[in-house]
Parts: C-alpha cells; sequence; structure tokens
C-alpha cells in the first residue's frame, strides 16, 4: 500500500499522522473540511500550515459523497479520523454528532459497498468513550462494569462509580477490549457506531480493517482554541489568560493521558502490518492521571500563580475513570508507549509556551451546557 486518504488529516492526530507516514515513504491525501472550533476564524491554523504543499488536500465534508468520490481515487487505504469530539458538546448538539461521525462513515462504506475502488484496508478511530466506565473489581462480584452513575449521588458529592450488583464502591482496573461497551455519551454512542459499522461491511467485503481506541490524545500542535475537547489544552488556555481554574467533581476523576507520538506510532503499525485484519486496539499510557494532578502539574510548568478550586460541579455524561489495558496492542503489534504523563505534559507545556495566548472561551462552553440542564 503506497497511497493513504486521511480524513480529518489536518486535524491534530492527523496531521501527526500525515508527516510521519510521508516520512516513511507513503503518499498522502487529506480530506478535511477545516472545521472553525478547530482550527479558528482564518482557518489557516498551524496544524494545516504543517501539511500544507506536503500532502495532496481536498477541502471537503466527509457528509457529501462527491468528496468521497474524489478523495477515495486510486487510494490504498483510508484512515478515518474526521470527526466531531466533544463528550460534553455531544449532548446538546446530537444531530451533528450523528450525522458527522455516523452519517459521513456510513457514506464511506457505502461507496465501497457499490462502487469500484482500490482500498485494502480501512483504519478508524475510535474511542475509550465506547466504555462509558471502564472496567472495576467488586470485592464480592469480581470484574464488574457500573452502569452510569446516579445524579442523586452526584448532588451528595458520591462521585465514584458503584457495583451493579450489590451498589457498593467498586475499584478501578484498567480496560482491556473485551470489556463491555456502554458509553454514557452521544459522542461514545457514534464512535461505537462508526466502529461496529467499518468492521461489519469491511468483513463481508473481504477489507482489512482496524479500530483503535484511542484514550485522551494530546501533545504539541493540539489545537488550543476548542474549549470543548482537550483538557491539557483547556486547562493550559485558562492559566495563560491569568483564569483561575475551578475543578469538577472532587479533582480525583481520573484519564488516560496518551502522547501524540505514541499514537501516530501505534496507527502507523497498523498500516504497516498485513495480519491486521477486524481487530479492535486500545491505545493508552496505561496509567491514570487525576485532573487535579493534570492542574497543578500545569500550573507548576506555566509557574503561574491562579487558583485552583475544587467545586463538586459535575457534567451529565462524564464518567469518573478510565485507563486502558495495552496487553492485545503489546502482544500484537509490539506497541509500548514511550511517554508517560510527566514527560509528555513537559514537553507539551514546552511548546505551549512558544504560541500565542488564544481567547479563553471556556466559560461560553460551560454556559450552553448549564441552558441544556447538562451542567450541575
Amino acid at each position: 500500500m503506497k497511497n493513504i486518504l486521511i480524513t480529518g488529516g489536518a486535524g491534530f492526530i492527523g496531521s501527526n499522522l500525515a508527516l510521519h507516514l510521508i516520512e516513511k515513504g507513503f503518499t498522502i491525501t487529506v480530506l478535511d473540511n477545516l472545521s472553525k472550533q478547530i482550527h479558528g476564524d482564518d482557518q489557516d491554523s498551524s496544524l494545516y500550515k504543517s501539511i500544507k504543499n506536503k500532502v495532496t488536500f481536498i477541502k471537503g465534508d466527509v457528509r457529501n459523497l462527491a468528496d468521497w468520490e474524489t478523495a477515495l481515487k486510486d487510494q490504498h487505504a483510508v484512515i478515518h479520523l474526521a470527526a466531531e469530539t466533544g463528550t460534553g458538546q455531544s449532548m446538546y448538539e446530537v444531530q451533528r454528532y450523528v450525522d458527522v461521525n455516523v452519517n459521513g462513515t456510513a457514506i464511506l462504506l457505502d461507496y465501497l459497498v457499490n462502487k469500484d475502488h482500490s482500498i485494502r484496508k480501512v483504519v478508524v478511530a475510535s474511542s475509550r468513550a465506547i466504555y462509558g466506565e471502564g472496567k472495576y473489581n467488586c470485592s464480592q462480584h469480581g470484574a464488574v462494569f457500573p452502569d452510569e452513575r446516579i445524579e442523586k449521588h452526584l448532588e451528595k458529592g458520591d462521585f465514584e462509580p458503584k457495583c451493579p450488583v450489590c451498589q457498593q464502591t467498586v475499584q478501578l482496573e484498567p480496560t482491556d477490549e473485551s470489556s463491555k461497551i456502554h458509553p454514557s455519551s452521544i459522542y461514545g454512542i457514534t464512535k461505537q457506531n462508526q466502529e461496529q459499522m467499518v468492521l461489519n461491511i469491511c468483513q463481508s467485503l473481504d477489507i482489512a480493517a482496524a479500530a483503535f481506541r484511542y484514550q485522551n490524545v494530546y501533545g504539541p500542535g493540539q489545537s488550543l482554541k476548542n474549549p470543548y475537547t482537550g483538557i491539557l489544552s483547556i486547562f493550559s488556555t485558562q492559566i495563560r489568560n491569568g483564569n483561575d481554574l475551578n475543578i469538577f467533581e472532587d479533582g480525583q476523576e481520573s484519564r488516560d493521558f496518551v502522547y501524540i507520538d505514541d499514537v501516530v506510532h501505534a496507527t502507523t503499525l497498523a498500516i504497516e502490518n498485513n495480519e491486521v485484519t477486524q481487530k479492535v486496539y486500545n491505545v493508552g499510557s496505561g496509567e491514570a492521571t487525576t485532573v487535579l494532578e493534570v492542574a497543578e502539574t500545569l500550573k507548576e510548568l506555566y509557574d503561574s500563580s491562579i487558583a485552583i478550586t475544587v467545586t463538586g460541579n459535575y457534567r451529565l455524561g462524564d464518567i469518573r475513570h478510565n485507563y486502558a489495558d495495552n496487553s492485545r496492542i503489546e502482544n500484537e503489534l509490539g506497541f509500548k508507549p514511550k511517554f508517560n504523563f510527566k514527560k509528555g505534559v513537559t514537553e507539551f507545556a514546552k511548546w505551549v509556551k512558544t504560541e500565542a495566548i488564544e481567547e479563553d472561551r471556556y466559560a461560553k462552553s460551560i454556559e450552553e451546557m448549564k441552558k441544556k440542564g447538562l451542567f450541575k
């Protein structure tokens, strides 16, 4: 395979992946709509500039069949990254998220079923969001997968997930690919649909396919303009504007932050490995980091005097914890992350300091959620 189409290839993951694959000798085409939410008003962001004149660029929309027809010509593989990605935003922009993530993928698959093409592999960006709450251990019932947290518990400051059988508090464990899929947001539901649709249709067409369940991806080049997703960029923009940080829940909620170089490496392994077919893989750092630790680390790295306040507020649709069990991708593709959180966030902060300070629009995004009754 030489010719690869990357949808969303001007985005954070896509642009880094495109540049890496070019270095390895692949010819890259990018289909991207240069979303204002990611690239800003001028739609000439540093992400787009990094690939400009290095790829065949098609400004288009995955919801448009004609754009797919143009982009898929003479391609051997598709890396489908184009998607709306804000977990909270997805809860009040339901139609847009379903239209882009599900319908956009359906148009691709419909084309592969009904038209002549040269596609031999499809890689789709899935998400840790499809798990909802991940895997836990109950002292009485063993491995369990807690249901979405109950609002009456959240109101009382009881944030930890409960065993779905006995309702006692459970102990977090790494989530593997065989874990229960029960997304708690519209975003997670759309990523589940994308993954299942791609694997189903590609199997029927004898096209190799892989779905990568990315954890929270971060690193240099990440959009600092988007107030809806990317806690590291959101906090960085707030801190650099001199604005205090308000931490949801009790600050002990945790995520698996995986560095962009590790994500690019993992995805490239799937492109280069001819044995990868109809597979799903977690891609994470394999460690859980609390939101409070993120805030305190960034405050220190930016040498800031802003205040950090743990508010007890919460967003409906948020999960409490999730971190990846990387055993499958390690055993089958030889992937091991090279960046732990401390190393990765230090590199991220160094890059942020070289960038212009963006307008802090996070408060506006929270107001949108309050109006919809999704922020408490």
